[in-house]
């Protein structure tokens, strides 16, 4: 899996340096970075709606559309695999790290 993910990276990062026409990647990072993370935006709410929806063949489509453009993203903003995959790598090393939530009192 990782090279595959390293490998769709690679690809955008080469998209990025030397345009190609007819490229959307290439059009994307033109656009910049409002139209990137408007395109992230747009994959997650498609994501949500096709996991709601219970279809798991479009929620993988749309789960790759969303994968696509936060790499897309992370690009533009020169993060690198290697910074996220050592963020998650810290976190699985963490346990008891379930979030406490503000309790309303909603009597008051």
């Amino acid at each position: 899996m990782q090279d595959v993910f390293q490998d769709l990276y690679d690809t955008i990062l080469s998209r990025r340096e030397s345009k190609q026409e007819g490229s959307y990647t290439c059009y994307l990072f033109e656009k910049g970075i409002d139209k990137i993370l408007k395109k992230v935006g747009e994959e997650s709410a498609e994501t949500i709606i096709a996991a709601k929806n219970g279809k798991n063949e479009e929620t993988v489509l749309e789960i790759s559309d969303l994968i696509y453009h936060l790499f897309v993203m992370m690009a533009e903003q020169n993060i690198t695999l290697d910074e996220v995959k050592a963020e998650l790598e810290k976190r699985s090393e963490k346990t008891g790290n379930l979030k406490t939530f503000h309790q309303v009192d909603k009597n008051s």
